[in-house]
């Protein structure tokens, strides 16, 4: 691996976007903190955030690292549609980079219905103009990313005006130290030393192989959640996984029949120095058991000590690493053809 593939592959730098993932989480943190609050505001029975894919991701990175101190439920939206509870009692945070997501103003017109209180996230389009229609909060992000490489502005605004909203406390140690983790670590992975570089190393035992993902269900579900979206994104190669313990429920069985296939495939266990104790035990027997089937095992351990800084530590390293294997797998990281097609299909018909 080489400048040249580099240069030639990365046409858009998403090189660039990972090693400033810091300076955005920077400036993120501060547009939370000079967004203008809503004059009247209640606290809500429950919240709900609307979005899809690159934009959804942060919100659902909210709910498992709030998941100890929120006192109300909150929920992530995937759909068109709002959960039938949602009413003028609720929070609904409206989180479309584009301003454009389908689902999401749908979700966004229903929350309007409801006389939900909402907070909307984005650069412009649709949701732009139906949150100043109805005088609803709305934060401008920066544009000029693809929204999976946008998670500081899907994640640190909300979680400041959480914080500013009085629905949870502070979390500006925590997020300094995420921030010198971000730094070091940019620097780190930023390397064409794969004997210096995890981020590397890691796709290239990864490289030709069917990657499984799978780690805790509290706050690291989500997690390996994004790993495996950015593995499809970046390197466009399918990747799979469960969560624990549920996995050892149903799917650890299936690991038994398609043996050919299972030589083929690469097992990731993302773990974390604070996972149940029964968790771990678990992970530590299961590497024996899935050993034997796939063609390697993988562990990747957080780092830091806040919660915060050990979440995003595992994020950005599976960030780091999908993009090098987009690279060795000779594609560009950036461009999403297929979904682009998608949508294109999609609007002939209304």
């Amino acid at each position: 691996m080489n400048e040249l593939q580099f240069l030639t592959l990365d046409s858009r730098n998403m090189r660039a976007m990972l090693q400033n993932f810091h300076q955005q989480v920077t400036e993120a943190v501060q547009i939370g903190k000079n967004a203008t609050l809503l004059k009247k505001f209640k606290k809500p029975k429950n919240i709900v955030v609307a979005g899809l894919g690159g934009s959804a991701i942060g919100g659902d990175l909210l709910r498992t690292y709030l998941a100890d101190e929120l006192s109300i439920p909150m929920q992530i939206c995937r759909h068109y549609v709002l959960p039938n509870y949602v009413d003028k009692d609720s929070l609904v945070i409206i989180s479309s980079y584009s301003g454009n997501t389908e689902e999401t103003i749908a979700a966004h017109k229903d929350a309007i219905k409801r006389k939900a209180t909402v907070i909307c996230l984005s650069t412009n389009g649709e949701t732009e103009k139906l949150a100043k229609k109805n005088g609803q909060m709305f934060v401008k992000l920066p544009p000029g990313f693809p929204p999976r490489a946008a998670l500081g502005y899907s994640f640190f605004p909300t979680l400041v005006l959480f914080a500013r909203l009085g629905l949870i406390k502070s979390k500006d140690g925590e997020i300094k130290e995420t921030l010198q983790m971000l730094k070091q670590k940019g620097e780190q992975y930023s390397s064409l030393d794969a004997k210096q570089n995890p981020s590397l190393a890691l796709a290239e035992k990864l490289y030709g192989k069917l990657p499984i993902v799978y780690s805790g269900a509290d706050r690291f579900d989500v997690v390996g959640y994004r790993w495996r979206g950015q593995i499809c994104e970046n390197s466009k190669a399918l990747s799979f996984g469960h969560v624990i313990p549920e996995m050892n429920h149903n799917e650890l069985v299936g690991w038994k029949v398609l043996k050919n296939q299972m030589r083929d495939m690469t097992v990731i266990f993302l773990r974390d120095s604070k996972d149940h104790k029964r968790v771990g035990l678990r992970m530590n027997i299961m590497k024996e058991i899935v050993g034997k089937y796939a063609s390697g095992v993988e562990e990747c351990w957080s780092e830091g000590k806040s919660n915060l800084t050990r979440m995003f530590s595992l994020i950005h390293l599976g960030d780091w690493m999908s993009f090098y294997l987009a690279i060795l797998n000779n594609v560009n990281p950036t461009p999403v053809e297929v979904i682009d097609y998608l949508k294109e299909e999609l609007s002939k018909v209304k």
